[in-house]
């Protein structure tokens, strides 16, 4: 197989060529080494840039790289050499960690955390790409480092943000509280960025309920529209809490709320109404959401012809592990053996429904469908490797009890009975359906992501054993269709 480090990789073609079964097909990634959480995820001249925490070397966590994938369409998706390296001696030398992109001026322009050490405190350095956001020039300048706040004991993570004509970012940090916090900064100059202070804590009431931490990781400033008409600011962090080591028990969490502006100061103050998990699945961390330019809305949008509606899209990670929630995972020696880990999400569009977030593949990914399989079926229906079910509630009342499941069964199992996960199987997903309702569940190999209409996505890992099958039981009264899904020509 070829290095994974080449240029003009095309996913498609690496992927039919992976050996191990467990590879996905529809989610790109390199064919080998370790990737995590997505970074400098931006739409520049025409083409969707997905960059990605990565070491080439392993299937480990080690020496964090900046991978990097573009597409124009959000289904045909390229491969392309590192973007940016730890540089020996530099500011990032331990690891060029999670951060964005943005165009300053013309120029494609990232901003992330730089580590000197094992131990050291992160500092927000500054990198200029090329037009193509191929090349890169490392020359370590440092734009922010640890603010001299005695409050503040730890900051990572930098996300950009724009408010009334004005640039900002901030940083999550964890304070001598024992809170989780975020830091505001003003960014008028990006290689210069100016500390405003402590800008929110997991000491507001709401923020504490919905989004507990030590410290907010990878945090997110969206806004995003609301099926009530105008839109929303949505605040996401990922929940870390100390002794986490990649399994992330608090997940993602999200406020919902207000932007306003500070009348004395002129700063931004974001006020939190509510909020809530952003995704219900335990192997989901460490979202990027980008800002796509304000798009023109058709007459039937809220606000009526010719209104302005924000859109966001998100890219999460989905990690590998040993097994969580009793599921099945792969040991640290199947990893190393099988020499790749992590695979992101597919890009999800995000709005605001009845005052909850509302999470939804992205229109794009409807491309993949191939052949159908299977036009509202009933009862079980066994799905392939590579698969998308859409399930309806129907219009009539459901059991109280109903429930869709996922399950892997042994092949040659034909009645309820025998496919029981009491048999050898497993339940990978049960979730309740209601009148109404509609799941989309999408199967990449290892990887199961199930969007229920109208709130957040639950993101999966499950590994099919030889002889084992994706089984998809349905509660009476629920319907499927079922397609194969395939490459578009």
């Amino acid at each position: 197989m070829s290095s994974p480090d080449l240029a003009a990789a095309d996913f498609a073609r690496l992927a039919a060529a992976h050996p191990d079964p467990a590879f996905p097909h529809f989610h790109p990634r390199p064919a080998q080494g370790w990737i995590n959480d997505p970074n400098g995820i931006s739409h520049l001249n025409g083409r969707y840039h997905v960059f990605f925490q990565y070491n080439p070397a392993s299937a480990r966590h080690h020496k964090i790289a900046w991978g990097h994938l573009s597409s124009a369409d959000l289904v045909r998706w390229e491969g392309h050499p590192v973007a940016l390296r730890p540089q020996d001696g530099g500011p990032d030398e331990y690891g060029c960690w999670t951060g964005v992109v943005t165009d300053d001026g013309g120029v494609p322009t990232a901003a992330y955390s730089g580590v000197r050490g094992d131990g050291g405190h992160s500092q927000v350095v500054i990198s200029r790409g090329s037009a193509d956001l191929i090349e890169w020039s490392q020359d370590g300048h440092v734009a922010a480092s640890m603010p001299a706040d005695p409050m503040v004991t730890a900051v990572r993570d930098p996300f950009i943000f724009r408010f009334n004509g004005k640039r900002y970012a901030v940083q999550g940090a964890g304070l001598a509280s024992g809170h989780a916090a975020l830091l505001l900064y003003s960014v008028e100059d990006l290689s210069d960025w100016k500390y405003q202070g402590i800008w929110l804590t997991s000491g507001n009431p709401i923020a504490a309920a919905q989004t507990p931490a030590e410290i907010w990781e990878c945090p997110q400033l969206v806004r995003v529209p609301s099926a009530s008409g105008g839109d929303a600011w949505v605040m996401m962090f990922s929940l870390w809490l100390s002794g986490d080591d990649h399994e992330h028990a608090n997940g993602v969490g999200h406020l919902i709320g207000s932007l306003t502006e500070d009348p004395a100061t002129g700063l931004p103050v974001f006020f939190p109404e509510t909020g809530g998990k952003s995704d219900l699945g335990r192997d989901f961390y460490a979202p990027q959401i980008v800002q796509l330019a304000d798009t023109l809305s058709g007459p039937g949008a809220a606000g009526g012809p010719g209104a302005s509606e924000p859109k966001a899209l998100l890219w999460g990670w989905a990690n590998e592990g040993p097994g969580r929630d009793g599921r099945r995972g792969r040991s640290q020696a199947e990893i190393d053996a099988a020499g790749w880990a992590g695979v992101l999400t597919h890009p999800r569009i995000l709005s605001v429904v009845d005052g909850s977030l509302a999470v939804a593949p992205a229109p794009e990914m409807d491309a993949y469908r191939g052949a159908q399989l299977a036009s509202q079926v009933a009862g079980s229906v066994e799905l392939p490797l590579y698969a998308e079910a859409v399930v309806s509630g129907g219009p009539a009342a459901l059991a109280a009890d109903a429930v869709v499941e996922l399950s892997l069964v042994a092949v040659g199992s034909t009645d309820a009975g025998a496919d029981s996960p009491a048999e050898g199987g497993q339940v990978v997903f049960s979730g309740a359906l209601a009148a109404g309702e509609e799941l989309r569940v999408f199967v990449d190999a290892s990887l199961v992501e199930v969007y229920r209409s109208g709130t957040v996505a639950t993101t999966l890992r499950a590994y099919p054993a030889p002889g084992e099958r994706w089984l998809l039981r349905l509660p009476e009264g629920a319907a499927a269709d079922v397609w194969q899904l395939e490459q578009p020509q």
